[in-house]
């Protein structure tokens, strides 16, 4: 059973890796260890969750532990939408090298396809709330994407929360000297994307679900939103096949040959959640899941709905 997709650079690229959004410092170093050690090989992050240096820790005793070498491990992060300007893009990329204590990252994603003010704040937001927009178009910061391959920074570069018109901007940019390498985008029951997926895999792009399990913890949650992990079919799913709601979730992205980035910081589920190769859901099972799509998003992000770029408004 494949346990890799290949990138259009040729890299082979884990279908399994480890999600370190909201894993807090003090947590997740422990949990980057464990991940290695339970086998995981891929790890997600990105400058914004503002843990890389403690990801790093974790990279880095592993390594000192021999159990596994840089080479062995698929690091991707993310360039942060402060850091959009071109002559800003080098240096956030090295920010997180030194942060993650590496000389080079397999993948580097823009986070969103909209650049924020350049500033100290993450967020900036005028008296309203709202995002307030950098001046450079994605176009521009691609541009600088790709320097960062030639300089030897990141092996590939790829894009997260775009849409397929947004997309066509890239692949149709005068001068393209590389294509993303990979999308990755909110996936699940609730959102099965499956024209966005079919676009993106149909252009050689591949596709990484970010919140698989419906990120129960995503600090904006209402208790009226629907709850992946507690859906009854979902439950019946898994008792069929001896396993739990999320060993089904994850394995409905790998039988789509969809990336697949669960966050844990729990031990006992870290290695739960990579236990998801020695089973195979029905093309049945599979149709029944898909059937659940209601488009609903766990990561709405109201306060960029006013930016030009804002990707959800499009139908995929």
């Amino acid at each position: 059973m494949a346990t890799c997709v290949r990138l259009s650079t040729g890299a082979e690229m884990p279908l399994l890796g480890l999600g370190t959004w909201k894993s807090s410092a003090g947590q997740v170093k422990a949990a980057v260890m464990a991940a290695i050690d339970a086998g995981y090989r891929h790890l997600d992050c990105a400058y914004v969750y503002q843990n890389e240096s403690e990801v790093g820790e974790g990279i880095q005793q592993k390594i000192k532990e021999g159990v596994v070498k840089r080479e062995d491990l698929f690091i991707v992060s993310k360039l942060w939408c402060t850091f959009y300007d071109k002559p800003l893009v080098k240096g956030a990329c090295q920010k997180t090298l030194t942060d993650l204590k590496l000389d080079y990252l397999d993948l580097y994603l823009m986070h969103w396809p909209l650049g924020f003010k350049a500033g100290e704040e993450l967020f900036p937001a005028d008296d309203k709330g709202m995002s307030v927009p950098g001046n450079t178009g994605m176009l521009d910061t691609w541009e600088a994407m790709e320097e960062l391959v030639d300089c030897g920074l990141v092996k590939a570069i790829g894009i997260s929360n775009f849409n397929h018109e947004q997309i066509e901007r890239i692949l149709n940019k005068p001068g393209l000297k590389y294509k993303p390498a990979c999308n990755q985008i909110e996936c699940h029951p609730y959102l099965t994307q499956e024209k966005l997926i079919k676009y993106c895999q149909s252009k050689g792009i591949a596709v990484t679900a970010y919140s698989p399990l419906g990120s129960p913890d995503r600090p904006w949650a209402k208790p009226e939103d629907p709850s992946l992990l507690d859906d009854p079919r979902i439950k019946e799913i898994a008792a069929k096949h001896k396993k739990t709601p999320a060993q089904v979730l994850i394995r409905f992205h790998i039988q789509r040959n969809v990336i697949v980035i669960p966050k844990s910081v729990t031990p006992q589920r870290i290695v739960e959640n990579f236990k998801v190769f020695d089973f195979e859901l029905t093309k049945e099972e599979m149709a029944t899941i898909l059937s659940f799509n209601r488009n609903w998003r766990a990561c709405v992000l109201d306060m960029f709905k006013i930016l030009k770029e804002y990707p959800f408004n499009a139908e995929y």
